[in-house]
């Protein structure tokens, strides 16, 4: 017991490594309760684009030397205001608009990060993540802003349902739809941005949808739904950290593999039930004569 608890006591005896698990903490929960509002609305195609969106935005900050929360936050607020003002009269299909602003952004910000000498590694660190760089400033940032895209929950939560839901009765109810629908794609792009330095931009979508898709399949009540995703993510990112340090795999790689293993758990789990709902008890054979 004692060898167990100097194993998990170890790594947070480093000040950069009680950093990493505070930001994956922070990050697996306000992905996965942004997740839950993307996963109900259909939003998946979206959260991938605008995870490379955000590319051209860092891309700049990271030449230049400039903050990437700043230049991150400030493409992906870009990406989604364009994508929304492109399908506000449904000339445009929102998958259409989507994947038009998703190839642009990205080659652009290839583009940029190609200039530089060290053009690969610049990219596999914006791509993958860099944990052990998160500092006082950066764990900042992820503080405020991640709880101002809570509070902006909190606030708007029964409007959000209702948009992702049935946007034609919010329409009905006299909501501003086009606005809440803006918010929530500007939160989605705060969240990205948030967790770039974590997990990176290949790897956000699975933190983002997988522990929603987890909790969706366990209950029913969207409430209960964003509550237990956001746990789904605090443990995700914890048990990530654990496992990278162990084991010297990328903390995006590990989180991912074990919210994808939880996931297939459940849904294996879930399939079973029904299986045995469907075919009812077994019926014992008929005594032979």
């Amino acid at each position: 017991m004692t060898e167990i608890l100097d194993a998990l006591l170890e790594p947070l005896s480093y000040g950069f490594a009680q950093r990493s698990l505070l930001a994956l903490i922070l990050v697996g929960f306000l992905s996965a309760v942004v997740g839950s509002f993307m996963v109900v609305r259909g939003l998946a195609f979206f959260g991938d684009a605008l995870a490379h969106a955000v590319l051209p935005g860092v891309a700049v900050a990271y030449t230049t030397g400039g903050n990437l929360f700043v230049g991150g936050l400030g493409a992906g607020i870009l990406a989604a205001l364009t994508i929304v003002f492109m399908t506000r009269d449904r000339k445009v299909k929102e998958d259409t608009a989507i994947g038009i602003v998703f190839v642009t952004m990205f080659a652009l910000g290839i583009a940029i990060i190609s200039i530089r000498p060290s053009y690969g590694l610049d990219l596999a660190h914006i791509l993958f993540g860099s944990i052990s760089g998160i500092d006082d400033t950066d764990l900042t940032y992820m503080v405020l802003l991640g709880g101002l895209v809570l509070l902006s929950i909190l606030v708007f939560y029964k409007q959000l349902i209702i948009v992702c839901f049935d946007p034609e009765l919010g329409q009905v109810l006299r909501l501003p739809v086009a606005f809440l629908r803006a918010l929530l794609l500007v939160l989605v792009a705060v969240t990205i941005v948030l967790s770039l330095r974590a997990v990176g931009l290949a790897l956000m979508l699975a933190l983002l949808l997988t522990p929603a898709a987890t909790a969706r399949l366990l209950t029913k009540r969207m409430s209960h739904m964003v509550w237990l995703a956001g746990l789904l993510g605090c443990a995700g990112g914890v048990m990530g950290f654990y496992l990278s340090w162990w084991t010297n795999v990328p903390p995006g790689s590990a989180i991912v593999l074990e919210l994808s293993a939880v996931f297939g758990l459940v849904y294996a789990g879930r399939a079973l039930r029904q299986r045995r709902r469907r075919t009812g008890p077994g019926v014992p054979s008929m005594p032979g004569r």
